[in-house]
């Protein structure tokens, strides 16, 4: 008999329970999105509770997105939201994903920093990927006192970013963007490239500049240690016609000079123009890169090719490479044959 009893009561028990745990697992712990891939919700600085009630139910299922205003409604979430970038992984349930929102355990981004020619144009690239705004960071990267800080100025600010991609927070600040990027730039130089450009004479901003003017000179990567040979041969030769080094007279500057990067000849009038950009004028390296130099291309200038050469012209083929010469003569032949292939093609 009670036995009897016993079983009377704990079947419906037991049946509650498991009605109680299945209801659980339907709201906290059920797949939030039935996406087989991953889903990344962006919590930024303006967001409510309401607007991240909206941009959860994009992804959310009905009864996920009931499970997450549940647990907001028992937790101080909507009067303490953190920005980021969050993850909704396949499988993962109401609760996980409040806890992480909760909590700030946010996905970082796949940061690429490019190869541009300006800072506005830099600033523009990242804040597509990140929460900062481009002017906030272009404001930095023109503020004298902000690039001291990192040992730069805002001629020589470009050399601190490394083309490379980097795995960073979405909502960092710009200050923590620029220790980033100095840490990132300090690994890069390391002993062995430290040297080389120490037994080139250079400072690592100086081969960073020189390396500008070689991507701007071609993208074809194995021709660059010749081009960089080249350059560097001019900014060591010394002698009586040349005492301060002869000008590089390279035509990436005086584009970088005029912000005409659209030139494809160069003529003489072009470069009269007074600025510390125009190697036609001013012997030496420009103030700072002419663009965020290419790995590739500060690589090229530390493993330069050791030559005699110091003219080069863009080959009459349009191949993207060069004739090098080592006499004013020869470069001469060159620059006719390159001179009149553009003519033929109209190219102005």
């Amino acid at each position: 008999m009670k036995k009897n009893v016993k079983r009377k009561y704990l079947i419906p028990a037991g049946a509650c329970l498991v009605i109680v745990l299945a209801v659980i697992y339907y709201f906290f712990f059920a797949a939030m999105s039935t996406s087989k891939d991953t889903q990344y919700v962006y919590i930024d600085n303006d967001d409510t509770i309401d607007s991240v009630y909206n941009k959860l139910s994009e992804v959310a299922t009905t009864n996920a997105m009931a499970g997450f205003r549940t647990l907001t409604r028992h937790s101080k979430y909507a009067a303490h939201i953190r920005t980021g970038r969050y993850a909704i992984r396949p499988g993962e349930g109401a609760f996980m994903v409040f806890r992480h929102m909760k909590n700030g355990l946010q996905s970082p981004v796949n940061l690429v920093v490019p190869s541009v020619r300006t800072m506005d144009r830099l600033a523009a690239e990242l804040s597509k990927r990140l929460m900062v705004d481009s002017t906030d960071i272009y404001k930095a990267l023109k503020d004298e006192s902000t690039c001291q800080k990192y040992g730069y100025d805002t001629t020589t600010i470009a050399a601190m970013f490394i083309p490379n991609t980097y795995d960073i927070y979405w909502n960092v600040s710009v200050d923590k963007l620029l220790e980033r990027m100095k840490k990132e730039c300090d690994k890069f130089w390391n002993h062995e490239r430290t040297e080389k450009a120490r037994g080139m004479k250079l400072t690592p901003v100086e081969v960073s500049t020189l390396a500008s003017i070689i991507d701007e000179e071609t993208a074809n990567n194995s021709e660059k240690p010749m081009v960089a040979g080249m350059y560097y041969n001019r900014l060591m030769l010394r002698n009586t016609e040349y005492p301060d080094g002869m000008p590089l007279q390279a035509d990436p500057t005086i584009k970088f000079a005029w912000k005409r990067f659209d030139l494809k000849r160069i003529y003489n009038n072009l470069l009269t123009i007074n600025s510390p950009y125009n190697t036609y004028k001013n012997p030496g390296l420009p103030p700072g890169p002419i663009r965020i130099p290419s790995i590739a291309g500060i690589d090229a200038v530390l493993n330069h090719v050791h030559h005699n050469y110091i003219y080069m012209c863009a080959k009459e083929d349009f191949s993207g490479t060069h004739n090098f010469a080592r006499t004013y003569e020869e470069h001469l032949q060159n620059a006719r044959r390159y001179s009149q292939a553009l003519n033929q093609r109209g190219i102005k």
